[in-house]
């Protein structure tokens, strides 16, 4: 009886913590696709059902960069605490439905993520279809 106790906690306590892996809330260290190189942590949010990411570390050597090429309110603010990924919504086991902006050319992408295992992050912005597009890789800090 204390063995099967102690085997449905350890059970229900390995369940909880793989629970919680599942989820995209977090901070992700993004991959250039290009390089291969780190850019920066981007700290991923949810709020009212949707799903929000903000710029918290530069990981290059400009750590003061600003958008410059960003259109609107986002003109020439820092890259540092910008919010780059805007209300995505859980679709099964996707994130659709948002928008990721590119700090580096200024332009706004339609966006879907799926997590690959735990600790990666596929993060797709496409103009139209998502066949007409490009996939970063992130790692979960």
């Amino acid at each position: 009886m204390k063995k099967t106790l102690i085997f449905m906690f350890m059970t229900m306590f390995l369940g909880i913590g793989s629970m919680s892996a599942q989820s995209v809330i977090g901070k992700w260290k993004t991959i250039d696709d290009e390089t291969g190189k780190p850019k920066s942590v981007v700290e991923i949010t949810e709020k009212d059902g949707k799903i929000y990411g903000k710029v918290i570390e530069i990981l290059t050597e400009n750590k003061t960069a600003v958008c410059s090429k960003c259109e609107g309110t986002n003109k020439n603010k820092p890259i540092k605490g910008l919010t780059i990924i805007n209300g995505l919504k859980k679709d099964g086991n996707e994130y659709n439905g948002g928008k990721i902006l590119d700090p580096t050319s200024g332009k706004e992408y339609k966006c879907s993520m799926k997590l690959n295992g735990s600790d990666k992050l596929d993060v797709r912005g496409y103009v139209g279809i998502q066949a007409l597009g490009r996939t970063q890789t992130w790692i979960r800090m």
